[in-house]
């Protein structure tokens, strides 16, 4: 029989959620959309944690105003774990902050690349939420960020480019990754049938030459006020949490708390790996 303290311990593994946020094109909001995104999760009582994956050309630190001592830059020179790297942004949300200017950053290698993956399981914090801003394209560190999570959301708006990038990206993430299920976010809408309307474009494409599985994660509007938050160095849902797109946030967030976490590790490099792992092996005692 497993002690109450062990208990607990499998219960949060089992709550664990990694969460690649990408997107075939850059300016399309990515970044914006995984810092509101986690800080919407945040304030819904979860824990939650930011990690910036644009090593070389790091943003997340910059839309919150914060100056971070250490990056993982840092971790790789070995002069911190990941664990310390980590800061504090709004409402106690974890960030984990890449550098920016960093050409040695953006050509890491994939023995590089699994050490940050593999690195995560030294934070001893409790993460509910694991929220992964890769870069934009179909960078190495795009695969490897995107395989290592359980869910890839695709992020995508009104520009011919960005479908068309969003596809190239499904595409390769299939193909080489073996990636198969993928939530599309529509961003930049004008109205909710404006982003269904999108992703009806996106999925009869892939629908027809993609063996995947696609599901419309829904539609964040355009709105000012998310622009003046940019400006501001904040997120819109603490700058203005009753605008259209910080009321949208909130709902994406409530989706995304009621996904299904996943009950077993994949058998790849994954986040959080020794957490799955004990998660799956409660799973096992629980049915003998």
């Amino acid at each position: 029989m497993r002690s109450g303290s062990d208990s607990r311990g499998a219960a949060a593994a089992d709550r664990l959620q990694t969460i690649a946020v990408a997107s075939g094109k850059g300016g399309v909001g990515k970044s914006t959309v995984s810092l509101n995104l986690a800080l919407s999760l945040q304030r819904s009582q979860r824990r939650v944690m930011l990690m910036d994956a644009d090593l070389g050309l790091a943003n997340i630190d910059v839309l919150l105003g914060l100056q971070p001592t250490r990056t993982m830059r840092q971790v790789l020179d070995g002069e911190c774990s990941l664990a310390e790297a980590v800061t504090r942004g709004p409402d106690g949300l974890m960030v984990l902050p890449a550098a920016s200017g960093d050409a040695g950053m953006a050509a890491l290698g994939a023995a590089q690349r699994g050490e940050l993956i593999r690195g995560c399981s030294e934070i001893r914090d409790p993460v509910d939420h694991l929220i992964v801003d890769v870069p934009a394209g179909i960078s190495p560190d795009v695969m490897s960020f995107s395989r290592a999570a359980q869910h890839v959301v695709v992020v995508v708006c009104d520009e011919p480019a960005s479908l068309t990038d969003a596809y190239g990206l499904i595409k390769v993430l299939r193909q080489t990754q073996r990636v198969q299920r993928f939530r599309i976010l529509a961003n930049r809408t004008r109205t909710a049938a404006h982003g269904r309307q999108l992703f009806r474009r996106l999925a009869i494409v892939a629908d027809r030459f993609l063996d995947v599985s696609l599901d419309y994660l829904g539609a964040i509007p355009e709105d000012p006020r998310l622009q003046q938050a940019v400006q501001q160095q904040r997120a819109v849902v603490e700058a203005a949490p009753g605008s259209p797109s910080a009321r949208a946030f909130g709902e994406l967030a409530d989706r995304v708390g009621r996904w299904a976490p996943a009950r077993r590790p994949s058998g790849h490099t994954e986040f959080f790996l020794d957490r799955l792992v004990k998660a799956s092996g409660a799973d096992r005692e629980l049915a003998a």
